[in-house]
């Protein structure tokens, strides 16, 4: 040691590396503590492949990523065949059903060997959607017999008859997810899967909609004009559809630069196909949603990763942000699942279309001879799209180049920022 310093006992040198490298596992696994990947953790267990199947066709894993206490009532092969309706019900009466089944809460065998003959009230991923009347979004837990014996999931509502005995504990990862095996279907009170298949398709007339809106005659003459209406009003029937709408003075606001009238007709349909979510969406939703990143319907003809949308609250507004611009929901035009449609504020210009007038309009500032930069090629309308289902949650486009530029670093597939905390410096400080 220089200046005649002692060196430090071999002990301390030994529990000051422990803690070092205790202090940079902390700091590396914090990022991923709170994700969860509920299809991956369902995937290990064979006799719950029909019930993992349904989940990945609805957007309820991307719902979930975000969260980390959650106990799923899972519903094993077997006697998920015997509710018939579930192969003809509509998917959206599916997906709040599977919401159902998703408890917001963590509980461990123990847990529910503790639930008093009361009952215990819990939360589930379906109240949050703002669909459930008072708290009929909530499952009932209670034990057979007043106590004691098994325990029984059911709706609050003295109503209903739809209930689920827990046959065991299928698995656990303490303390984020537990995942219990039932023998049947819960069903929210007032659903009737077995009636979805006899329910006449909902035929919403988008264009009639945003003509009796007064303030949509731009929008709705360019959905007719380009046929997407009809794309839009097809989709109704899978998972619903969630569309933002620009007012009529929203189009009068866009600068001269921005020419969006004088786009192809293919290119302008992928910008009517840029607002809108392949989801039914209500507002209580969109204010709470977890995952900001969205596909939209252009997102699937294009790819993962592009024509994405930033969902977030902003002053206590619903802000839709495309890398171009950032609007607001002002209010809700119409709202009955499994469509939604909400009036923004602004044209939703994608990046993957507009950035390059930008940049040319940026480069005229200095250059009168410089040519305008030709946006990004994209697949004409009508092209043949590859046979598979839209990621659901993709990263805005340029986010990698972004990250890297503020420093990043990769760790398991995973790109994390890097570091720069007191607990940082620490760890590069010599131990002699």
């Amino acid at each position: 040691m220089a200046g005649g310093e002692a060196p430090w006992p071999p002990l301390l040198c030994r529990h000051l590396l422990t803690l070092r490298l205790f202090s940079l596992f902390l700091m590396i696994s914090l990022p991923f503590s709170t994700a969860v990947n509920i299809t991956a953790v369902l995937s290990a267990y064979t006799d719950l492949a029909d019930f993992n199947r349904l989940l990945v066709s609805t957007s309820i894993p991307v719902e979930l990523s975000g969260r980390s206490s959650l106990t799923i009532l899972a519903v094993p092969n077997a006697y998920l065949l015997r509710s018939a309706a579930v192969r003809t019900a509509a998917a959206a009466d599916i997906a709040d059903v599977l919401r159902y089944h998703v408890l917001l809460e963590y509980l461990s065998w123990s847990d529910l060997g503790r639930i008093s003959s009361g009952g215990k009230l819990v939360t589930t991923l379906y109240q949050t959607t703002g669909r459930a009347a008072g708290n009929l979004g909530a499952v009932n837990l209670t034990r057979s017999d007043g106590g004691g014996g098994a325990v029984i999931a059911r709706s609050p509502s003295p109503f209903s008859s739809s209930n689920a005995t827990v046959l065991a504990l299928v698995g656990t990862l303490p303390y984020n997810v537990s995942v219990f095996a039932v023998d049947a279907l819960l069903l929210p009170s007032g659903f009737d899967l077995a009636a979805s298949e006899t329910r006449p398709p909902v035929g919403v007339n988008i264009t009639r909609v945003l003509v009796d809106g007064h303030d949509f005659n731009v929008a709705a003459s360019m959905l007719e004009a380009s046929g997407v209406a009809a794309e839009f009003e097809a989709d109704e029937h899978g998972a619903g559809i969630t569309i933002f709408v620009p007012t009529d003075e929203a189009f009068a606001d866009l600068p001269a630069t921005e020419r969006l009238q004088s786009l192809p007709a293919d290119r302008k349909a992928v910008v009517l196909r840029f607002h809108v979510l392949h989801s039914y969406y209500p507002l209580g939703s969109l204010e709470s949603i977890v995952n900001p990143v969205q596909p939209t319907l252009a997102t699937e003809n294009t790819g993962a990763g592009r024509f994405t949308l930033n969902i977030t609250r902003v002053n206590g507004s619903v802000a839709i942000d495309t890398g171009m611009v950032q609007a607001s929901i002002t209010r809700t035009v119409f709202d009955q699942n499994p469509v939604a449609i909400f009036a923004v504020s602004k044209v939703l210009l994608p990046r993957e279309i507009f950035a390059g007038d930008a940049a040319a309009g940026a480069s005229q500032l200095h250059s009168a001879a410089a040519p305008p930069l030709d946006p990004i090629a994209l697949p004409p309308q009508g092209a043949d799209a590859v046979d598979s289902p839209p990621a659901r949650l993709s990263s805005p486009p340029g986010a990698k180049e972004e990250v890297a530029a503020a420093g990043a670093v990769a760790f398991g597939g995973r790109v994390l920022p890097v570091l720069c905390s007191t607990a940082s410096l620490y760890l590069m400080l010599p131990l002699v």
